[in-house]
């Protein structure tokens, strides 16, 4: 018997899912605001020959494809991965990286901003019994997951810094996830640190690793507090948009029982 489980957040609008000028906009058009529109494809039609005068739902959405839970390309980080070679547009993603064995790491106790190091990383994988194999997917559960909507969501939970993501790739890791926002830490506290120190490595530090290192992570992941450490597999293959940075994708945990 196999058992799905969602871990995906619903596309919604009027929810702080995104910072200001990033959100998505949803608007919906029920079955009387459209009859019009449905008969105007059958001339001598009128809505009296529909049923019940219904016409279709239908919804008209302005969104980025990093709104919801999405699948990130190397792309979207930098135009190079791998040292130099081009980077890989979400079209060109290998789907094999998207249906793997998976693995989850419990950062909830992290403080907000809190920058992850390798050490971080190896010291969970000891505490749950895991070494990692090529292409097993890593997602990680932040204080983050639990504030999704909430005003305080996108400054909420712990990043994954540069030398942690290096750790899970020069492992074979592929692809890898988070429930908060971005696999950084939430801009505002990367903003405290850059004015603090003045040293531009810590903007956008996980992501950059991508640069030596091609690799793929979810965002806006959602209740990864309800998955084991491991013994599971993640399905997220991701909508096939032409050149893309992104595409959004319905992540599931996968359980054979």
């Amino acid at each position: 018997m196999t058992r799905i489980v969602d871990i995906s957040v619903p596309l919604r609008a009027g929810i702080a899912s995104d910072p200001p000028g990033h959100l998505p906009e949803i608007d919906y058009y029920d079955h009387a605001d459209t009859a019009e529109d449905v008969v105007a494809f059958f001339p001598g039609a009128s809505v009296d020959d529909l049923p019940d005068r219904e016409g279709w739902a239908i919804e008209r959405v302005r969104i980025t494809t990093h709104n919801g839970t999405h699948l990130d390309a190397p792309y979207h980080y930098s135009s190079v991965m791998d040292g130099g070679a081009p980077a890989i547009t979400i079209d060109e993603v290998p789907l094999e990286w998207c249906l793997r064995p998976a693995v989850k790491l419990d950062f909830r106790h992290f403080d907000d901003g809190y920058v992850v190091t390798a050490a971080d990383v190896e010291s969970e994988l000891a505490r749950i019994g895991h070494r990692l194999r090529p292409l097993e997917i890593v997602v990680v559960n932040t204080a983050a997951g639990a504030r999704y909507g909430l005003d305080d969501y996108v400054t909420s939970g712990c990043g994954i810094g540069r030398e942690a993501t290096l750790y899970l790739l020069e492992r074979g890791v592929r692809l890898t996830g988070t429930d908060a926002w971005s696999w950084d830490a939430p801009f505002v506290h990367t903003a405290a640190r850059f004015a603090r120190d003045g040293d531009p490595s810590v903007i956008w530090e996980g992501h950059r690793a991508g640069r030596e290192i091609g690799y793929c992570h979810l965002e806006k992941l959602h209740n990864l507090e309800s998955l084991p450490a491991d013994g599971f597999r993640i399905a997220c293959f991701p909508v096939k948009i032409h050149a893309a940075s992104a595409g959004w994708t319905r992540a599931v945990a996968i359980f054979d029982e």
